[in-house]
């Protein structure tokens, strides 16, 4: 209690944060500043009777007018102001697909603009001149519609066969779409008349943007017939509006392109990319490229850096977005891009021509960023940190500095009642001298007064991603129930350089491993952890590596292992993401598979001695539920205590960031009950 005016208040106890608490977050996303920069539209996600259910909502950059709901669906996206700023499109989805609705800013219902078939909406963009909006779309193949669904019921027909002649088929989180592929459209914003532009790319991947006047189009796009193995072929193609006559820019390197950019004034077009035939997704950094929007003859400006414009923080508090980000400056002289960095990510500037990076936001920060008015001085982003749940904000940019501003205030009530655990950093020395960067989250005060805790070590997935200063609503739960967390960015890890990364290609289980037994020495020799009750988990690649430390040591009391991989031959070709012959593994999965083996945790298994949970979502293409099986089967084949929770095939690879609230909460409390029952 206190004292405020000779009166005596007392002070409420801080909450500890439990699975439940998912019930009280609001996620706020998709910032969208208009032209005029007077307004940032966004959506906003509230969890109501076990539906995720988002919403447009929109906020004044003056902090005058508060947060105010604009659309009253369910499944709200994607909002984008109209050059005028009178009107927002978006994107409303159902069980009937996706359609494009307008809503007037001057007040009404939101209107439906589109009347597409049945299927999916990607990214949408308005003309500069807002004749016309460019989107992605992709139209599901006849068989698999609900029309064609209903009619099989009417007739007692059984489901049809999905049957396809190329092996990118499916992707996790999206499910099977067979031969159907994103296609570019023009969508008139009086009629929703929708017309066709562009369909040859193969795999429905393209990024576009519009010409600063609104007569052209830059297209990354594969045409080739090998697209879905490799991106050497993508080349940035002009699409001209008037002439629907394209032509393939000149002069640019092979590889991966996307997030293209053109310049304010029109004379170049800059976007992430690399020379070479893997994907963007690689252990090699992501570069800026630069290019003119005529002549071509590309170049990179950040070969010199040692960053990756794909170096993503992980969390549970915002969808794990694998996509760059590239902007212009106003005078189209300087690139903006967002870049992950020791934990951190935030907005950078260089020249056009090249030259040294400026970093513009700063802090133990997660910046994410969005688009800016037409003055190029006002910038739509999301802001958070380990101890804050991410918030609207708006960026002022001038010449000298970058300033963030928080518009939206959704969570700031609830941090400010939990009983929130402030991670402290940590810098260790793995056996070869290696730097690695750790997090330690101790039991807030709230939660226990022992002197030594039970810890658990988190491993993050990717493996070619970061943890840090991201709020992690499971850590917390963690933290409220008495343990110690302990987080780190091994070898393997973006935002540490290139040579950090690629430590473990074709070499999963050697440089990482190193890395983490130094991290589980560290837990040993700290004071406040009782090394006795000690446990290990992780997701993805990070269940790949418990995997890997239950069958190289016993220091850990008990395990949990969720949506892993054990077996990279068996992985090889039932991921959604198909390994290519000799490239990031070494041989293939069928005659030539000795690499793959060496580095599959599975055959250390008659090692295991630790009790271990298994979680798997029937869904995920990602990982497919049969890496868990064959844990399961192993550990319970040898007499190892075990315990398998399966997901149902409704859910996903990402079922703890984005499945639904009943089973999110359910696969936390699996976790609580598990580490209680063993500590």
């Amino acid at each position: 209690m206190r004292r405020v005016n000779d009166t005596i208040v007392v002070m409420s106890k801080k909450k500890l944060i439990t699975p439940e608490e998912l019930n009280n977050l609001v996620l706020v996303g998709n910032p969208n500043i208009s032209p005029d920069g007077k307004h940032i539209a966004y959506t906003r996600k509230t969890l109501d009777k076990n539906q995720n259910k988002t919403s447009i909502w929109y906020v004044s950059t003056d902090g005058k007018t508060p947060p105010t709901q604009l659309t009253t669906g369910d499944k709200d996206s994607n909002p984008q102001w109209s050059p005028c700023c009178s009107k927002i499109a978006f994107v409303r989805s159902s069980n009937e697909g996706a359609q494009i609705f307008t809503i007037s800013m001057s007040g009404g219902e939101a209107q439906q603009l589109t009347r597409l078939k049945e299927g999916l909406i990607g990214t949408m963009k308005w003309a500069p001149s807002g004749e016309s909006l460019a989107i992605a779309y992709r139209k599901t193949n006849y068989e698999f519609t609900n029309e064609a669904n209903e009619e099989r019921k009417r007739n007692h027909a059984s489901d049809p066969p999905l049957i396809t002649d190329n092996i990118w088929y499916r992707l996790d989180g999206d499910g099977y779409f067979g031969s159907a592929r994103f296609q570019l459209h023009l969508v008139d914003p009086n009629t929703g008349k929708t017309n066709n532009i562009w369909s040859k790319d193969k795999n429905g991947s393209f990024d576009f943007c519009w010409h600063p006047k609104g007569a052209k189009l830059a297209i990354t796009t594969n045409t080739s017939k090998n697209a879905s193995v490799t991106s050497k072929p993508t080349r940035v193609v002009i699409y001209d509006i008037k002439t629907k006559k394209h032509s393939t820019l000149p002069n640019c390197p092979s590889g991966p392109k996307g997030a293209i950019k053109w310049s304010p004034d029109g004379k170049w077009l800059a976007w992430a990319g690399r020379e070479g035939d893997e994907s963007a997704y690689s252990t090699n950094n992501l570069e800026l490229f630069v290019a003119s929007a005529t002549k071509g003859e590309a170049y990179s400006i950040t070969d010199k850096t040692d960053k990756c414009l794909l170096a993503i923080t992980l969390s549970d508090t915002a969808e794990a977005s694998f996509g760059a980000w590239v902007d212009w400056t106003s005078d189209s002289k300087n690139v903006l891009v967002k870049l992950g960095w020791h934990g951190e990510e935030h907005l950078y500037s260089l020249p056009r021509i090249g030259g040294r990076l400026r970093q513009l936001t700063k802090g133990h920060a997660v910046n994410s960023i969005s688009n800016s008015s037409n003055s190029k001085d006002m910038w739509a982003m999301t802001t958070g940190d380990a101890i804050t749940v991410p918030e609207i904000a708006l960026g002022l940019f001038n010449k000298t500095n970058f300033k963030v501003k928080k518009l939206t205030t959704e969570n700031i009530e609830w941090c400010e009642s939990r009983a929130i655990s402030e991670p402290k950093e940590k810098w260790i020395k793995s056996k070869d001298k290696t730097l690695i960067h750790c997090w330690i989250m101790k039991p807030p005060k709230e939660a226990t007064k022992r002197k030594k805790h039970s810890a658990i070590l988190q491993i993050h997935g990717g493996p070619h991603a970061q943890y840090g200063w991201a709020f992690f609503h499971e850590f917390q739960c963690l933290a409220s129930a008495g343990y110690t967390v302990i987080y780190s960015n091994p070898r393997g890890s973006k935002g540490y350089g290139q040579a950090h990364c690629e430590a473990i290609r074709n070499d999963w289980g050697g440089a990482d491993w190193v890395d983490m037994q130094a991290v589980i020495s560290m837990m040993k020799r700290m004071p406040s952890i009782n090394s006795k009750k000690m446990g290990v988990m992780g997701g993805s690649y990070g269940g790949y590596m418990t995997n890997w430390i239950v069958g190289n040591t016993n220091e850990f009391k008990a395990a949990i292992t969720d949506r892993c991989v054990s077996n990279l031959v068996s992985m090889g070709g039932n991921s959604d993401y198909v390994d290519e012959e000799d490239g990031y593994f070494g041989g293939n999965f069928w005659s030539n598979p000795e690499d793959r083996w060496r580095q599959s945790p599975i055959r250390h298994f008659g090692n295991v001695e630790t009790p271990m949970l298994i979680i798997h979502s029937e869904g995920d293409l990602r990982c497919n539920i049969e890496q868990s099986e064959q844990v399961f089967s192993a550990l319970q084949l040898r007499g190892i205590e075990s315990r398998f929770v399966r997901y149902p095939r409704s859910t996903s690879h990402g079922l703890s960031r984005s499945g639904p609230p009943d089973l999110r909460k359910h696969r936390l409390y699996e976790i609580l009950n598990w580490w209680k029952r063993h500590f």
